[in-house]
């Protein structure tokens, strides 16, 4: 079994994994411009962010029910469970849905259906977080928070995600604002393709608590010593991240650099559909590419506890963690 983690950077679209994706076009008569999941899985080779966005959203077309999305949050919880996630905190973008006249409500009741189930089914405890498409408008944002005032039970959170580049967080101040009111928990995408600036702006302007990749805060020394003293965390999706081109080779992903300079660095898959693996998976090719020893791991398992939001449930976080010390590596 894997060392216990969990997942803090996950967009449930991005599980949706080739098979899936033919078999619900099929269910509801959608036509997919490839001929079959090999012919789609090799459309996954991603030249940035961009390009791998216009597949990702021309892919969703196919999820049009709450039986879809229940669907897709299963199979991505039984994945996740077979690479050691115990609690997972799962993004999903409501505007890239709405645009396709499937509202709010099918999204969240889907999903939910299959969160409500996941510990009985999976052991995983989840959380469920709601994505602001930063290439739209702040008012689609703000429309899309008062759409989602019916299912605040169900969601805990808010995020920025989508195309960073020109789309810096501070034109997201009076949603992120709004959320707070709200009681909500913030999160957002920053320092992937945009500068070590957006993270700054992200932590001052949007009042984040955790930072979604993260990569560029090296850049800025700075900000690094303040990531390190107020243990903000970062969700870091190194399979991604090579798979963006934000990096060329696995090799040179900082994150040993992050963890030796205080960093509260933890490991994601972001959108393993797309990008060649799940949690485990990312544990598993860090280990191997960076060389990193079991201590090394068991912080980055250990961080990512720390880091979830399970403030409502500390019990659970404490046993969560005791796992992770207790757990034995086996040898690479």
């Amino acid at each position: 079994m894997p060392v216990p983690k969990a997942e803090l950077h996950l967009h449930i679209e991005g599980t949706l994994e080739p098979e899936l994706a033919f078999a619900l076009a099929a269910r509801n008569g959608v036509t997919l411009p490839y001929a079959d999941t090999e012919a789609l899985r090799e459309a996954y080779r991603f030249s940035d962010l961009q390009s791998f966005l216009d597949l990702y959203y021309s892919l969703m077309a196919v999820l049009r029910t709450a039986d879809d999305f229940t669907e897709l949050a299963d199979a991505y919880l039984a994945r996740a469970a077979e690479q050691g996630v115990r609690h997972a905190e799962i993004f999903f973008d409501p505007q890239a849905h709405a645009a396709r006249g499937v509202p709010m409500g099918v999204v969240v009741e889907g999903l939910g259906a299959a969160l409500d189930r996941a510990e009985e089914r999976h052991g995983i405890s989840t959380r469920l977080i709601m994505c602001f498409l930063r290439d739209e408008s702040a008012e689609s944002a703000l429309a899309t928070l008062d759409a989602a005032k019916p299912y605040l039970d169900r969601i805990i959170g808010v995020g920025l995600d989508s195309a960073e580049v020109g789309h810096p967080p501070a034109k997201f101040r009076e949603v992120y604002e709004e959320a707070a009111r709200l009681g909500l928990r913030r999160v957002a995408h920053a320092g992937e393709e945009g500068p070590a600036a957006y993270i700054r702006e992200a932590l001052d302007v949007l009042g984040v608590e955790r930072v979604d990749h993260g990569l560029r805060c090296l850049e800025d020394p700075d900000l690094v010593a303040r990531l390190v003293r107020d243990r903000v965390p970062l969700t870091l999706c190194p399979l991604s991240n090579v798979r963006l081109r934000a990096i060329d080779v696995l090799e040179q992903h900082p994150l040993r650099e992050m963890l030796t300079a205080g960093l509260v660095a933890t490991v994601n898959s972001d959108d393993p559909a797309y990008f060649g693996g799940y949690a485990g998976d990312n544990f598993d090719a860090v280990r191997g590419a960076l060389g990193l020893g079991e201590e090394e791991l068991r912080t980055l398992a250990r961080n990512s506890f720390e880091a979830s939001f399970l403030e409502d449930d500390e019990e659970q976080r404490e046993r969560y963690l005791a796992e992770v010390e207790a757990y034995e590596f086996e040898r690479a």
